[in-house]
């Protein structure tokens, strides 16, 4: 009879600092995500018209969620759009 071992998967906890560009990253993201919905769907025909509409507002409200988290934290959104600017660069 073999016994099968399970490889532990060690968890390390962020930093407050980390959690913080995370979701920066993040709000950065979904700004690009939501640009590109709202090319999409200025050329959409037929169906897709409703296709980037839902896709829309549902970015929409996750970017409005993310921009409410970064003010509770106390992030300001220039420092956001600084870290655009050096991510753009970056690519």
């Amino acid at each position: 009879m073999e016994e099968e071992y399970q490889q532990e998967i060690k968890m390390v906890e962020k930093t407050e600092q980390e959690k913080e560009i995370e979701l920066m990253l993040s709000i950065i993201k979904t700004k690009k995500e939501l640009e590109v919905a709202n090319l999409n769907f200025e050329y959409a025909q037929e169906d897709l018209i409703d296709y980037y509409t839902y896709q829309i507002k549902a970015t929409r409200a996750k970017y409005d969620y993310l921009v409410k988290k970064a003010k509770e934290k106390g992030l300001v959104l220039d420092m956001i759009e600084q870290i655009d600017l050096r991510y753009n660069q970056a690519i």
